[in-house]
């Protein structure tokens, strides 16, 4: 899939059904893969720490989750680009990995939620195999874990790892094990909560205007009250910086153009 950069960071472009055909199709392979489900906080994490930014460049998918996100390629780029939010590539990968008989595997968060996951998926997805569910503790695995975790997750015979430590743990995670663990693995952040009911998600009105943020503010206002404060406004700040650049460049180019060419129009 092609990708456009945005603000320092690469989005990846196709339809929403493509980006499901394309997880669910790699997944088979068994070949080492992760994938980035981009918001506004993951671009502006990645425009300051250069680190990351490579981790965020170097994924094979990165979707446009934010509702901001594919305004910024129109404005800038004229690119309609469908959002494919963690929400929904969640539950829409769940199915397709059920017909395909692809053993999933969750990584992270808690063990209380890990066990209302297997709760939820055993009424709503049956037919789909848990090769497995792993909360790791909150502090940095020794090498010895570190190893016995990828032996685990391989000798489970996973193909979809879906990976709960939220941005940017879960991202820089995903980068280490790539071309350690036999699977694809998409870091899915806050929309395990929400799949399995422990969270509500915002109305639609509010998810078609971009007000998601909000919403999920107004729910846990302490934790992400400075998140949204500074990223929020930095990447205005970031966008309007891009616009301007974009649009002085495309003039540049047309003044050129004139130049060699003065009797078009």
């Amino acid at each position: 899939m092609n990708k456009q950069e945005l603000i320092d960071s690469p989005i990846s472009l196709g339809s929403y059904n493509q980006f499901i055909d394309t997880i669910i199709d790699d997944s088979a392979t068994g070949i080492s893969k992760y994938v980035c489900v981009a918001n506004v906080h993951m671009l502006v994490e990645a425009h300051w720490d250069r680190s990351f930014s490579k981790i965020v460049t170097d994924a094979d998918l990165v979707t446009p989750d934010g509702r901001p996100l594919t305004w910024a390629l129109r404005l800038l780029y004229g690119i309609k680009q469908e959002r494919v939010a963690g929400m929904e590539l969640l539950p829409d990968l769940l199915r397709p990995a059920a017909k395909a008989k692809l053993p999933v595997y969750f990584y992270g968060s808690n063990q209380y939620m890990l066990d209302a996951t297997a709760r939820y998926i055993a009424g709503n997805f049956p037919e789909l195999r848990i090769a497995g569910m792993y909360s790791p503790p909150f502090r940095d695995l020794t090498g010895e874990e570190d190893v016995e975790i990828v032996q685990k997750i391989n000798q489970s015979g996973a193909r979809l790892v879906f990976v709960v430590l939220g941005c940017p743990k879960q991202e820089k995670w995903m980068a280490s094990m790539k071309g350690r663990i036999n699977a694809v693995m998409v870091g899915i952040g806050g929309a395990l909560p929400v799949m399995i009911g422990m969270q509500k998600r915002a109305p639609l009105w509010m998810q078609k205007t971009g007000m998601e943020w909000f919403f999920r503010f107004c729910q846990e206002p302490r934790r992400l009250f400075k998140r949204y404060l500074v990223t929020n406004s930095l990447f205005i700040f970031l966008l309007t910086w891009e616009f301007i650049r974009v649009k002085s460049r495309k003039y540049v180019f047309r003044q050129i153009a004139v130049q060699q060419n003065p009797f078009s129009n």
